[in-house]
């Protein structure tokens, strides 16, 4: 796939799943029907906070490196430590997350590896388009929690993306009414848009919103 043309299928709603791209706007967690809403965070726009700061500065010690993304033994073994640690639904390695077998990547992906000396304590895995990233999975060692390194990969990718001078950053989708995916607008809500699969643009994030576009999609 072409920089290009993930672009416009991120600027359409959809994402990557393995090797292909999908969209959806509902998802189901223990038997209950919930509305999904696309984010992207215009990078042009994104101003760090208190929190934002205090989390760089934290992590300061440790080393990050941005490069092509290879499957290595050392990243399957920390994804495999993290998904025993996590009380939610995962894939069960990062082969099967974005592969699932296929023997050719048509994802330009690149990967950001965090690492307290030698070790590596978290990885970020992203997709480049031209103007775009697409965030695909974040992971990290469970005995590094307090750290908040998924929250801090993704302020990585965000000045990555903006040192390339890309335009927007896509982190996936939020839940309606389900909390644990509203991490995805910590790093600057006021940067961030909503996807109106209705009409097919993008709105200023609010919470008022994703509560209007959840009702006229619940009660189609």
């Amino acid at each position: 796939m072409k920089r290009s043309e993930l672009d416009i299928c991120l600027s359409k709603g959809y994402f990557r799943m393995q090797q292909y791209i999908f969209t959806c706007q509902f998802v189901a967690f223990d038997n209950i029907l919930y509305s999904v809403h696309w984010l992207r965070i215009v990078l042009g726009n994104v101003s760090y906070g208190k929190s934002q700061l205090r989390l760089l500065k934290q992590n300061d010690p440790f080393s990050v490196t941005i490069k092509p993304f290879r499957l290595t033994d050392e990243i399957e073994a920390l994804y495999t430590l993290y998904r025993n640690a996590i009380n939610f639904d995962a894939p069960g390695s990062v082969e099967s997350c974005l592969f699932d077998g296929a023997t050719y990547n048509v994802f330009d992906t690149y990967v950001v590896e965090v690492r307290d000396g030698a070790l590596l304590i978290a990885a970020g895995i992203f997709d480049n388009g031209t103007h775009s990233i697409a965030g695909i999975m974040n992971f990290y060692h469970p005995a590094y929690r307090k750290y908040s390194l998924g929250k801090f990969l993704m302020l990585q990718k965000i000045n990555h993306a903006r040192h390339q001078q890309k335009i927007y950053y896509y982190p996936g989708y939020l839940v309606h009414n389900y909390p644990k995916f509203d991490y995805k607008l910590f790093p600057c809500e006021a940067a961030t848009e909503v996807y109106d699969a209705h009409s097919g643009i993008w709105l200023p994030f609010l919470w008022e919103t994703v509560n209007a576009q959840s009702a006229e999609l619940m009660n189609q």
